[in-house]
């Protein structure tokens, strides 16, 4: 296990009064404080720019010409493909559908339920000609579908070390973020709530607070059901948010794919912008001073 580096806790000290207070530091990612800025460009993870910060899976859909006319309407440009569920050699499913040149492959290893399994199939699925990137998840309970976050660790270790560009499936823990950042992880992928729930995010503050202490980019994975939770994720300060079952389970599954790419959208801008205080008593929008008698 890689030692965790010692971290400056200064900005976690700070008491977070309402939900979604306003931070003020833009070299943490935090709301700017001038017009103009709001636009703070695209995503980049390990040096690679995505214009969209919002990434799809390819899965539980009803068939393969919905799933990408839902990816096409999502406007995401990175998509995962589990790689224990696929026929890797591409000669049917999804990846004959999908071509590289449209959307960035980013081989994932749902199914694994030990580190073993994941290592085993993040190198089969680079043999097969995926690229160095790697969705990591390892599952460590069937029921919940919550990741073995020691597992977790110890396959990115390994993963990081061979060259792969780890992104890390875990939970709202935020010192198994930090420990992920330090074993290599390019991206930590805290979940929002358990995966295919729709519950949104349950905890907005470990969520901050992850945001907060990691340098690698934070993309919430798991949990978001509509449009609202993307919003909402996406206005606490995460870099992208990461969706399978919210778009392939919806009755639209196209026209949900559209709603959640304008409120990923809006939910960056409305963070960016920095929202007014949350108070508990009505404050008048109009002045009270000078008014006709």
């Amino acid at each position: 296990m890689a030692e965790t580096r010692k971290r400056d806790t200064a900005a976690s000290a700070q008491a977070v009064g309402t939900f979604l207070q306003v931070e003020t530091d833009p070299a943490q990612g935090k709301p700017p404080s001038s017009p103009g800025e709001l636009d703070d460009g695209p995503l980049i993870i390990a040096g690679k720019e995505f214009g969209s910060r919002l990434i799809a899976g390819t899965g539980k859909y009803a068939n393969p010409d919905v799933m990408l006319a839902a990816l096409r309407a999502s406007g995401t440009e990175m998509v995962t493909v589990a790689v224990r569920r696929v026929d890797l050699s591409g000669r049917e499913g999804i990846l004959h559908v999908l071509d590289p040149e449209e959307f960035f492959l980013l081989a994932n290893t749902a199914g694994c339920s030990t580190a073993e399994e994941a290592i085993r199939y993040a190198r089969l699925a680079r043999a097969a000609g995926f690229n160095d990137w790697l969705k990591l998840e390892v599952i460590g309970d069937p029921h919940t579908l919550a990741p073995d976050t020691p597992a977790t660790l110890e396959a990115a270790e390994v993963l990081s070390a061979e060259g792969f560009k780890v992104m890390a499936y875990t939970n709202d823990d935020v010192v198994m973020a930090m420990r992920l950042e330090d074993a290599g992880c390019v991206a930590v992928m805290p979940l929002a709530s358990p995966i295919g729930s729709g519950l949104g995010v349950v905890n907005p503050y470990f969520i901050r607070e992850i945001k907060r202490r990691l340098t690698v980019p934070v993309i919430v994975d798991a949990g978001v059901g509509t449009a609202s939770d993307a919003c909402i994720t996406m206005e606490n300060g995460v870099d992208g948010v990461l969706m399978n079952t919210a778009l392939a389970a919806a009755e639209d599954p196209v026209a949900m794919a559209r709603a959640m790419r304008h409120a990923v959208q809006a939910g960056r801008l409305a963070f960016r912008a920095g929202r007014m205080p949350a108070r508990e008593i009505a404050v008048p929008s109009s002045p009270t001073r000078g008014m006709l008698e």
